[in-house]
Formats: C-alpha cells, sequence, structure tokens
C-alpha cells in the first residue's frame, strides 16, 4: 500500500499518509462538476494530494488551493504537487479549516472534501489514521459553515460521505443555506446495499439531479458506467 500509485497523467507518492488512495477520493475527484468553469478550487482535508491533481487535469483553473491539517500528509501532499505536470497551479496550506477561516477572505468557486468518515470512536493503534477517519477532527456542521464562508456565489461545494450520513448533512446543510444540485449513491456491486453519497450544493435552490452508480458486475469486473467516470485516471481503464 505505500507504493506510489500511478495514474494516466500523474503519480502519487503514499507512504507518509495515513489514509491512501482509495475508489472514494478518485471517485469524488472524477464526479465533481466543472460546469461553472471554476477559476479557483479548494480541496479541504487534502491527504495526498489526489483530488486536487484529479481537478488541475481536468479544469483550467487557476488556482487549485489545498488544506491539509496532519503535517506528514501535508509534505506528501506538497510533493506531489511539485512533481505533477501543473505544480504551477497547486498549492497546499499546512492548516486546519479553522485557522484557514481566519487568515482568508478568499472565495472559490469550487470547493471539494472527502473529509473524515466516522463519527463513531474507531482506534487502529495507528493515530494519524485515526485522525485522519474520525469525523470528530473535522466535524459536518464545521466543514459546512466554513463552506458557506468560503464559497464563491455561483460555486459548487461537492462531498462524498456515508450513505447512512445523507439525511443528517442535507438537513444541516439547509439550515445554513447549502443546496443540493446533485446526488449519486454509489454501491459496491449490484446485489450489495448503498455504501456512499457524493452530494453537490449551491448558495441557491435549484432542481435535485439523482443517480446511482454501481462499480462492479463481477469480481474485477467494472461497470460501463464506472469505466466512463475513471477512463481518464485510472491505468486499467
Amino acid at each position: 500500500m505505500n507504493k506510489p500509485f500511478k495514474f494516466k497523467q500523474f503519480t502519487v507518492n503514499q507512504d507518509l499518509c495515513a489514509m491512501k488512495i482509495g475508489t472514494d477520493g478518485v471517485l469524488l475527484g472524477a464526479w465533481a462538476s466543472i460546469s461553472n468553469f471554476p477559476e479557483s478550487i479548494l480541496d479541504i482535508g487534502a491527504g495526498t494530494g489526489v483530488i486536487a491533481l484529479m481537478l488541475a487535469q481536468r479544469s483550467k483553473a487557476d488556482i487549485i488551493d489545498a488544506l491539509e491539517i496532519d503535517a506528514d500528509a501535508f509534505e506528501q501532499c506538497v510533493e506531489n504537487f511539485e512533481a505533477s505536470p501543473w505544480a504551477d497551479r497547486l498549492f497546499c496550506y499546512h492548516a486546519s479549516l479553522g485557522e484557514f477561516l481566519d487568515e482568508v477572505d478568499d472565495k472559490y468557486d469550487l470547493i471539494i472534501s472527502n473529509p473524515p468518515f466516522y463519527s463513531e470512536d474507531v482506534s487502529s493503534g495507528d493515530g494519524a489514521r485515526d485522525l485522519a477517519r474520525q469525523n470528530s477532527s473535522l466535524p459536518f456542521n464545521f466543514l459546512l459553515k466554513g463552506v458557506v464562508k468560503l464559497l464563491s456565489k455561483n460555486g459548487i461545494f461537492t462531498i462524498i460521505i456515508p450513505f447512512k450520513e445523507e439525511k443528517e448533512i442535507l438537513k444541516e446543510a439547509a439550515n445554513i443555506g447549502l443546496y443540493p444540485g446533485r446526488l449519486l449513491r454509489v454501491k459496491g456491486h449490484l446485489e450489495s446495499e448503498v455504501k456512499r453519497s457524493l452530494l453537490e450544493f449551491h448558495l441557491k435552490k435549484t432542481p435535485v439531479l439523482k443517480s446511482e452508480l454501481t462499480l462492479e458486475k463481477g469480481r474485477h469486473q467494472y461497470t460501463e458506467d464506472y469505466i466512463n467516470l475513471t477512463k481518464d485516471f485510472y491505468l486499467k481503464m
């Protein structure tokens, strides 16, 4: 798992990061809408930097900023940015969201986050991994309030969450003026339950487009939809 992960146009080193490259981050980076032609993008909780790198490949945004609180992950993210073809457009801040909000007045056209998931306490014996996985280090309500402050008027916020948290997040978002525009529910294979929700939010109400994605038809037999979504990135697609 510590080996560099090679994509079609860039490579991601992950040996210093608690959270390795996973399907969630790649799905989010591929699915996030750039239909508003963002000039500025912010990735909150960047980890290896993979999502920011995917958006550098997909978009023409001049500014692609990332936030990472963990020192090792920050170092790795910077290394991955500098080694990429888009080094001049990518920048990582070593800061928490709270620190960033205190320092920065900028607005972003696209904000993206693959946040820590597990609101229940989990312990793997690896402190950095647990911090990266636990929602206590970046609670959803704090994240959403930060997004409202940082999002430009026609900006888009995109997030991936466990499906079981979907109802709660939609409710919390509506309370602070973030409204869903697209919603994708993801399951591993046809018989499995929905595991993840990808949500797109706007600052004004808009019709909600709902869809579903199944990743596999059989073991390592990927569905057309999944291949089409990720083929610009994965070597195996």
